[in-house]
């Protein structure tokens, strides 16, 4: 399967080592998690699962040893209505993010639990869809190109300076993903 992962970056995922793999895919994670946190906050019954999103998030910045209990926290994950199959498919703008931050965060657990590089490019993969979904929706938005040079970037091995360029790039997402949503 062709993805969007740059070869470069799954080279040195596929070449590289458990922790470099745990620490791309938190970033990733991270930059899609005010997607997630943000359009389904103050939804009726889903406090839980907000509450597990940010754990979890939290949980795999923790880049210098693997989850323990990666597959238990897949399969939580798995009954969010998010990853559920859909006749109709998904044509809300916002449910449409909310879904690509659940994938993306559903392939980030295993591949920090295991080390699995093909988890992790799966990971990316998820991101850099939702923001190319974004860029086609945002005029002259720059969202692919960031969430690519972040990915790059992720492989530097500075967890400070990812962290803190992953965060601000989750919450400009989240600005424009909110614009795209009808008023």
């Amino acid at each position: 399967m062709k993805t969007l992962v740059a070869d470069a970056v799954a080279e040195a995922l596929r070449g590289g080592s458990g922790e470099a793999i745990r620490l791309y895919v938190a970033a990733c994670t991270e930059r899609m998690a005010p997607l997630f946190v943000g359009l389904r906050a103050g939804m009726p019954g889903r406090e839980a699962d907000l509450d597990f999103y940010a754990e979890s998030v939290r949980e795999l910045w923790y880049a210098d040893r693997p989850l323990a209990d990666a597959a238990e926290c897949v399969r939580r994950l798995e009954r969010f209505p998010e990853l559920q199959p859909n006749e109709e498919g998904i044509t809300d703008v916002g449910d449409t993010y909310a879904f690509f931050a659940a994938l993306c965060l559903r392939y980030a657990l295993p591949a920090h639990g295991s080390g699995n590089a093909d988890e992790a490019v799966s990971c990316g993969h998820a991101a850099l869809t939702a923001m190319g979904m974004l860029d086609q929706n945002v005029p002259g938005a720059p969202f692919l190109a960031e969430e690519q040079r972040l990915q790059s970037l992720s492989l530097s091995g500075d967890a400070s300076g990812l962290w803190d360029a992953s965060v601000t790039s989750g919450r400009e997402r989240f600005r424009a993903v909110l614009g795209c949503l009808p008023h």
